[in-house]
């Protein structure tokens, strides 16, 4: 009996051991946690930790941030499933293709936290999250984890997080100051909750534009989980959010799908009514717009869910209005209790949600979603047409080209059916595939919305956002080929150069004239078509003058010949100055083109998004220097040091833009953005007037009720719509562009056409072509200024009322922008 005793308690002993070798959070770090934001690292190295203690956890290592801190994800499982982790995953890829059965799969939970930097209780909540399903004592987990694989993201956003933890903590006091006025409860700009790039990760699921994103949805798509769960933050004053969402619902999402929020819901409530702990569900989060963390995973098959703590800001204690505080532990708590209880769910209805999962895919692919069955874009322009189809790659999109056929369908230009042929290099989107539903959302040229009080935009349609001519067939089409064909005409070829021509038609044409002006080369520009020969070269058309450079470029030949080389595109050589039609070569329409030194103002009250766009843009897309500068340096511009000063989003300029004028008039350049147009009215050089239309009162609007108090003023709405603007398509500013331009307005300003210099693009009455937008609104946006440049003595001003670098995803823009740096002299 006295040996068998001993047994038992070297057993006891044996098992406390083994468990006290995995450390909790509170001992791996070394402080209670809730207590301290712990810096991104230390969240790394734990779960580093973890993996390397517990044979039931995989780490996977997908990438890093452009500040070059680690992304990554932890797997975890029954031992079982663990030990065919890799034949699990396939498996669940076979199934959203529609090609294998079922039998024996378990379902995938993914947990995202932190996608946004300041929401920082998240991935506090992850640690522990890893850590109670490592040591499976927590409720059923060992049980739930029989028939359910948990991924879980740790930080989704790291050099956000970073940035609000630096801040943080060299404000916060000895001990928590839970007064709302305190300084560490107020986060100085660009605050933590974009990237590096200030780019809001959280409406980058679909676009790809940050590297962040990139890695992470190309390890989704290597998993394609049946559940996904974003954890976030909201303002602390509101209580906890989680699924059912709140409408407008896209019409695609189905109803297995809406009816599982309620399932996971009515779970998470139990837990919370348990608690006593406040909640809210049905309201304020939609599911529309299609690259949230919620959104994308449900146009992908799976159940897609946010869950919101309150606590943006909170630091560690917060007096909430209530007049409770509310700490860092109790935001932790509840992702945890949420977290977990939707594990419990998942794992109760995992062969439902595997069984629907599949239906999902196999629906698609047999019966495509929407009004349209195809899509077929035009190669109008194969710079861009070769973005949009890396995009579609990007989203496991399939797609073709070409086909030949002649057939009708509906314009996205016109908006009515027309005849159209499919030439070779048009891209076609066949719906009967398994993505069919995130290819109808993203293409669908308008998208019903059931209720205008949504979160973000209510119209992005791809042919729109890559300015393209795109058609949608009733009919199934089939594309004929499974690249483009890059073979281009052959360009003239002359022994002796008289000067080569490039053609100007989007940011790989940007990229040449940098690498031609980087080696000293001079570079002109058509400012009208001409021909020679049988080819016609269009306006905007870059020339290089064999002469004029080698007097200072002897080996002109070469360079250009290197050039070439580099970007693969055929320069044609002429041996003449003399034209067919248009105007010979010594002519003015032909100027040098200077070479652009570019500052952009970012500081406080500048919008960091749209700073954030024009930076990345820059950086990552022209690789092209930028000169970031304070609002306060503006009266330290000198033209041999900057020529080109960018005004981003923002009103932040009435103290200081009298200090551009002298700078202007004597040849700078200026580009204003959105609200920062309004900070320059009135005041000289700039000449540019808002136009105000008198709204009578709406009736409809004085008599509405006070249940209605939290309801937005629908008749002066406009989340995000897309309007035709007309273009100036002889202007320099349009190069490339044609004759019209559709871009996302997402408010009611609009300008008087400009008295002194150049109305480029201009609203005309009928040119709404997508999206919402209140009866107000749309009478005041009947017509009126967008895109304008005005002259200034020596200088210039460059108006653009609408963001044209919208989220890096509005291609088109991109191209307009471009001019506006490279083409306007």
């Amino acid at each position: 009996m006295k040996r068998l005793l001993l047994s038992i308690s070297f057993l006891l002993v044996a098992v406390t051991g083994l468990r006290a070798q995995i450390k909790s959070p509170d001992d791996f770090l070394g402080y209670p946690l809730g207590t301290k934001f712990t810096p991104h690292h230390q969240i790394v190295a734990y779960f580093k930790y973890l993996a390397g203690s517990h044979k039931n956890i995989r780490l996977i290592s997908y990438g890093k941030t452009y500040e070059n801190r680690e992304l990554m994800a932890a797997v975890i499982s029954s031992p079982d499933n663990m030990s065919r982790l890799e034949e699990i995953r396939k498996q669940n890829l076979s199934i959203s293709k529609g090609e294998v059965s079922t039998a024996k799969q378990p379902v995938i939970l993914w947990m995202s936290y932190n996608v946004h930097g300041n929401e920082a209780s998240s991935s506090e909540t992850a640690m522990k999250t890893l850590y109670t399903l490592a040591e499976t004592s927590f409720g059923r987990s060992r049980e739930w984890l029989e028939n359910t694989v948990v991924i879980i993201d740790p930080c989704l956003n790291p050099d956000g997080r970073e940035r609000y933890v630096n801040f943080y903590n060299s404000v916060a006091a000895a001990k928590p100051n839970a007064n709302p006025a305190a300084r560490e409860h107020n986060e100085p700009w660009p605050r933590g909750r974009v990237n590096h790039y200030y780019f809001d990760l959280n409406r980058d699921w679909a676009w790809q534009t940050q590297i962040e994103t990139q890695q992470r949805l190309a390890l989704y798509h290597e998993w394609m989980p049946e559940v996904h769960i974003d954890f976030h933050e909201q303002s602390y004053n509101d209580p906890y959010y989680f699924a059912p969402a709140a409408e407008p619902v896209h019409q695609d999402i189905t109803p297995f799908q809406r009816e599982f929020q309620i399932i996971a819901g009515k779970n998470n409530a139990k837990y919370f009514d348990e608690n006593g702990w406040q909640y809210f569900t049905k309201e304020r989060f939609d599911l529309l717009y299609p690259s949230y963390g919620d959104t994308y995973p449900l146009y992908s098959g799976a159940i897609g869910m946010t869950y919101e703590q309150g606590g943006i800001n909170a630091g560690l204690a917060v007096r909430v209005a209530s007049g409770d505080t509310l700490t860092l532990k109790d935001r932790i708590s509840h992702h945890f209790t949420t977290g977990m209880a939707t594990l419990e769910t998942v794992s109760g209805h995992a062969g439902l949600l595997i069984s629907q999962f599949a239906k999902y895919f196999e629906h698609a692919a047999a019966t495509p979603p929407g009004n349209y069955k195809s899509y077929v874009v035009k190669a109008d322009n194969l710079n861009r047409l070769r973005k949009l189809a890396e995009l579609l790659s990007k989203n496991h999109i399939e797609y073709a080209f070409g086909g030949g056929k002649t057939m009708n369908g509906y314009s996205f230009d016109t908006k009515q059916t027309a005849s159209f042929k499919i030439q070779r290099n048009d891209l076609v989107v066949n719906l009967k595939q398994p993505a069919a539903v995130l290819a109808n959302v993203l293409f669908e040229p308008e998208t019903k919305v059931t209720d205008s009080n949504t979160y973000d935009i209510t119209a992005w349609a791809l042919p729109y956002a890559y300015g393209l001519t795109a058609f949608g067939t009733k009919e199934h089409v089939t594309g004929a080929f499974p690249a483009l064909d890059e073979q281009a005409d052959a360009p003239d070829v002359a022994e002796k150069p008289y000067a080569w021509i490039l053609a100007w038609n989007g940011l790989e044409d940007a990229k040449i004239l940098i690498a031609l002006q980087r080696l000293g080369i001079k570079v002109r520009m058509a400012e009208q078509a001409f021909t020679i020969g049988t080819k016609v070269y269009p306006a905007g058309s870059l020339l290089i003058y064999r002469i004029e450079n080698e007097k200072v470029n002897k080996e002109i030949s070469d360079k250009v010949s290197a050039v070439s080389k580099e970007y693969n595109r055929a320069f044609a050589s002429i041996s003449s100055g003399f034209v067919q039609n248009g105007k010979d070569f010594g002519s003015t329409v032909y100027p040098l083109l200077t070479v652009p030194k570019v500052a952009m103002v970012a500081d406080e009250d500048v919008s960091a998004s749209s700073a954030g766009e024009i930076w990345h843009f820059f950086e990552q897309e022209l690789k092209y220097p930028l000169n970031i500068i304070h609002e306060d340096d503006l009266g330290d511009l000198e033209l041999s040091t900057t020529n080109v000063l960018i005004l981003p989003d923002g009103e932040y300029l009435r103290k200081n833009i009298e200090k551009l004028e002298n700078w202007i008039h004597r040849g700078g350049k200026v580009i204003l953005i959105e609200e920062a147009i309004s900070s320059v009215i009135g005041i000289k050089p700039f000449e540019i007037k808002k136009k105000e239309f008198p709204v009578p009162p709406d009736s409809d609007n004085l008599v509405r009720m006070y249940k209605q108090k939290d309801q937005d003023d629908t008749a002066d709405a406009i989340p995000g719509a897309i309007y035709k603007v007309n273009l100036d398509h002889t202007h320099p500013l349009t190069r490339g562009l044609g004759e019209f331009y559709y871009t996302l307005k997402t408010d009611d300003k609009i300008y008087e056409l400009l008295p002194k210099g150049w109305n480029v693009g201009v609203l005309k009455p009928n040119a709404l072509m997508a999206g919402v937008v209140g009866r107000n609104i749309q009478k005041k946006l009947s017509s009126g200024l967008v895109f304008g440049v005005q002259p200034a003595e020596k200088g210039s001003i460059i108006y653009f009322s609408t963001n044209v670098l919208f989220r890096s995803f509005w291609e088109s823009g991109k191209l307009l922008f471009t001019n506006a740096i490279f083409l306007i002299i």
